[in-house]
């Protein structure tokens, strides 16, 4: 008989536990059905409207880490061992105090400076986005705010990208996240909140239910003695099977625990990147050596899931739509699977053999990406089209990087998502790349093959037609910009935006 672990976390400076919570039950759940938190908001239930944001407060080298997160996806059994804070927290949480030396000695507060900043720039109108936005913003101010680092217009946009408004609009929200430093600070005790944290490190109990292994040899015993257990990362997709399939899962193996998989270490050839470091922190290394990526991160959904999801969790979903895995095979990406028989490698575009189909063993699991640093001689591009800018899926990705020494490619590495039952190396095209001197013709020819090499279906996204279209239309946008010519044209403006 399976064996419910006991929940626990630190909520408003006390231990919360839980019992008997099912392995499958949603974070979301916990809070409005069991616990009675209504200000958290069930909205779209699929990660995307941002209103069941909550942040989540870990231990990471002896410091505190926050991060926003959807809670209608993320499992409750995930937040074991954290802080966790609502909407109706900021402003009842005894370790939130006002700072700096003009604090009085009332120690409590009327409304948090996300709340205030909200308020002060009429950033709420029916005010069910709200909570949500007010989360955000509280993971903004803790993560810059408190560090005296200011809040420009850019970044509150890329971190409230997450976040959804049908009503109010974005301007006064924006202005909001701006007008928080200049509201009376205040600060979490995090010395008080680090010691309580800390006698929430041992297990509260056996359970056989959500797995949670902390090392890497535990996690590949559990996944040997329990092939039949879902494994999970930052659940981003498989939250949405529980909420949109109403599927069930009697057991859970949970690979964020384990301290090799959350290790991300650099050399001077390569970035190891553990399988379950988060799509923020992963992104965040490759941005440091290819600075041009930083957009092409940010638009890969919101803050939330990013904060939430995994680099390896997304390459061992294997969906043609995630948007990870042209650029990391265009970045020449070795993974390594690891089970109780050992480990090997292989390049990440071998991984598939079918729509969400790989080669992984039952037994197996992507414990590493490996990815080379930059070359001198390599020229790198990554484009994503899609529907909206911000926060969505898309139509088409291409990551396209060429070593091109004295006028001549001498090695080409193109990946590409949206065209194909399986994120694919564009192996033709590469091939009528190399060798051949960078010119308009060699691109042309390089055009028609890419063209070729791919039957990309029709869906609500885009036509195949126009799939088609925009693969050889973005190769010469790398042509062009490679000439030096940034400002690209009106036609390629709208293919990039896909108006």
């Amino acid at each position: 008989m399976m064996t419910h672990r006991p929940l626990r976390f630190i909520r408003r400076g006390q231990t919360a536990a839980l019992h008997d919570v099912p392995p499958d039950r949603t974070l979301l759940e916990v809070l409005r059905e069991d616990l009675g938190c209504t200000g958290t908001k069930e909205g779209c239930g699929e990660g995307d409207c941002g209103a069941c944001t909550v942040v989540l407060g870990e231990e990471r080298d002896g410091k505190l880490h926050y991060s926003a997160v959807n809670s209608c996806i993320r499992l409750a059994h995930s937040v074991d061992g954290m802080a966790l804070w609502t909407v109706e927290d900021l402003a009842e949480d005894p370790l939130i105090r006002p700072a700096g030396p003009a604090a009085p000695e009332d120690k409590s507060i009327t409304l948090h400076p996300a709340q205030e900043a909200m308020v002060q720039c009429h950033g709420s109108q029916c005010g069910f986005c709200t909570p949500g936005f007010v989360m955000s913003l509280f993971g903004m101010y803790q993560n810059h705010v408190c560090h005296g680092q200011p809040i420009t217009r850019a970044l509150a946009q890329e971190e409230l990208s997450g976040n959804l408004c049908r009503c109010t609009g974005y301007r006064p929200i924006l202005d909001a996240a701006q007008q928080m430093a200049a509201l009376p600070p205040v600060a979490v005790d995090e010395a008080q909140l680090l010691r309580q944290l800390a006698q929430l490190q041992a297990p509260a109990g056996d359970g056989t239910a959500y797995l949670a292994p902390t090392t890497l040899p535990a996690l590949l015993a559990a996944r040997a003695a329990h092939p039949g257990a879902q494994v999970v990362a930052g659940c981003t997709d498989v939250g949405l099977w529980v909420t949109k399939m109403h599927k069930q899962y009697a057991q859970v193996l949970d690979v964020t625990r384990a301290a090799e998989l959350l290790q991300l270490a650099e050399d001077e050839h390569q970035i190891r990147i553990g399988a379950a470091v988060s799509l923020t922190d992963a992104f965040a290394a490759l941005v440091r050596q290819w600075p041009h990526l930083h957009s092409f991160a940010t638009r890969f959904a919101g803050l939330p899931v990013r904060n939430s999801g995994t680099l390896g969790g997304n390459v061992a979903n294997g969906s043609p739509i995630g948007d990870s895995m042209p650029l990391l095979i265009a970045l020449r990406a070795q993974i390594v699977l690891a089970s109780v028989r050992g480990e090997r490698s292989l390049p990440l575009e071998d991984l598939y053999t079918g729509y969400r189909q790989n080669v992984m063993a039952p037994d197996e699991l992507l414990v590493r990406i490996i990815v080379p640093r930059p070359g001198v001689t390599e020229a790198l591009r990554a484009y994503k089209i899609s529907k909206r800018f911000d926060d969505d899926i898309s139509a088409v990705c291409l990551v396209v990087n060429l070593d091109i020494e004295a006028g001549v490619v001498r090695r080409a590495s193109i990946g590409a998502g949206g065209v194909a039952a399986t994120p694919a190396r564009a192996r033709q095209t590469e091939a009528a790349l190399t060798g051949q001197p960078w010119s308009s013709q060699t691109v042309k020819q390089a055009a028609d093959a890419l063209q070729a090499e791919f039957s990309p279906i029709s869906d609500m996204r885009a036509s195949g037609a126009y799939r088609r279209t925009v693969l050889a239309s973005l190769l010469q946008r790398f042509w062009l910009e490679s000439l030096g010519q940034e400002a690209v044209s009106v036609e390629n403006f709208r293919l990039e935006a896909a108006v």
